[in-house]
């Protein structure tokens, strides 16, 4: 029977803010993608997530994006590859270490917002995260668009690589999310994404807005399960 990780970001709030339920999201999901402080989340926020995630066996990853706390890290900022190379190991780093503060353990690193949007298409912005996730701990996922080049740059160094898909996004006909904004992009009917994120698993296959269905991996590694 094939089984399939239910994925969220989580710990997007900041000092006295707060977004999302992470507490109720941390009861139904088996992974979670964890604010690392630069486009949300803070030491107390991540350390609560992480300590909740261990206590019900949800496995967490490190979710560094740009440091853009007024944009959500959905604006595009113009670092340098190394840049870019550096902030994603530092994020990781922060992760690794309020994990393990609060007892459980970064299995894997999924790139948030514009950060990932860029590594989905520029395969050198892709190598840049994944030469970060090879330098820290070459041990580490990397959880990846699926059809992108941040998996292709994954495989291409040996880093284990896990194909994402979306079930409350759009594709278009290359196999790429439709932009934020624009008709399909957003899927908000939940029985209607339920419905199209099994399709989409039963075929393998990424479902774009025309019904064609582009044939991706959907993959549970065993080291990125809930725990017992």
């Amino acid at each position: 029977m094939p089984t399939i990780d239910l994925n969220s970001d989580l710990a997007e709030g900041f000092g006295a803010y707060r977004c999302g339920d992470d507490e109720a999201m941390l009861s139904v999901v088996t992974s979670a993608n964890v604010a690392c402080g630069f486009h949300a989340g803070d030491p107390e926020i991540m350390a609560r997530t992480f300590r909740i995630a261990k206590e019900r066996g949800v496995a967490i990853g490190a979710h560094p994006g740009f440091p853009d706390l007024w944009g959500f890290g959905r604006r595009r900022i113009p670092f340098t590859l190394g840049e870019i190379e550096r902030l994603v190991a530092y994020q990781i780093g922060a992760a690794q270490a309020l994990a393990t503060y609060a007892g459980h353990r970064i299995t894997y690193v999924k790139s948030h917002g514009s950060l990932g949007n860029m590594a989905e298409v520029d395969r050198s912005v892709a190598d840049a995260v994944v030469r970060a996730v090879k330098a820290i701990d070459r041990s580490l996922l990397l959880l990846g668009i699926a059809r992108s080049e941040q998996l292709r740059a994954a495989e291409a160094v040996g880093i284990g690589a896990i194909a994402e898909i979306y079930a409350d996004r759009g594709y278009d006909e290359k196999g790429t999310m439709i932009p934020r904004g624009q008709p399909g992009a957003m899927i908000t009917d939940a029985q209607e994404a339920a419905a199209r994120v099994l399709a989409m698993v039963q075929d393998g296959a990424i479902i774009t807005r025309a019904g064609t269905r582009l044939p991706t991996p959907i993959r549970f590694p065993s080291a990125h399960a809930r725990t017992p």
